[in-house]
């Protein structure tokens, strides 16, 4: 069995630690706990790293074809690896809810997120893994573009620090019991 876990962010180092690139935090520390390194690959227009883990083969992704096109770099690993979408996990930002908060899930739409809405696109279906990390809404008439590409401040930097150790337990949980449905109802809330 093999594994794909994606993170969901924009490349470039103006992006580093925005809300919109919480996946790849959680993909960046799930590497340096594991003492990994990322290989940035043209083809696939991602950076990938790999381990095996409970003798699984576990390809760690952050595609690097800027988050309104992350369904590319998705879909060539998919089909390149010989995969199919039960061994897909997505890991994103959610404006809609409030900061720190998780939800795993199996389906859905895009919820007006591009990168889902790419993935969607490129592999066909709504139908795949993904753990939603909330980083609320735009206070202050903030725009929607302005508030997903800003840096948290400090008290929710601290806040999704936490989230990230509970997304990091909740993603081993399910590459070690191969249970997304038992990881679903002990990491939600």
């Amino acid at each position: 069995m093999t594994k794909l876990i994606v993170g969901l962010g924009n490349p470039g180092d103006k992006y580093i630690e925005t809300k919109h690139n919480v996946g790849f935090m959680l993909v960046d520390k799930m590497c340096k706990e594991l003492n990994l390194k990322f290989t940035a690959d043209k083809i696939f227009q991602a950076e990938i790293a790999s381990t095996f883990l409970n003798g699984e083969k576990v390809y760690f992704v952050k595609p690097t074809t800027f988050m309104n096109e992350s369904g590319k770099a998705v879909h060539a690993l998919l089909t390149y690896y010989g995969l199919g979408i039960d061994d897909l996990v997505i890991i994103y930002d959610d404006l809609d809810m409030e900061v720190g908060k998780i939800r795993l899930r199996t389906k859905g739409s895009d919820g007006g997120h591009n990168g889902i809405k790419s993935i969607i696109k490129h592999i066909g279906t709504q139908e795949f893994k993904r753990v939603k990390i909330g980083i609320g809404r735009p206070k202050n008439n903030m725009s929607v573009i302005h508030h997903v590409l800003g840096k948290f401040d400090q008290e929710d930097y601290i806040s999704i620090l936490n989230t990230l150790d509970r997304v990091d337990n909740a993603v081993n949980h399910y590459l070690q019991t191969d249970n997304f449905e038992q990881t679903m109802q002990q990491y939600n809330g």
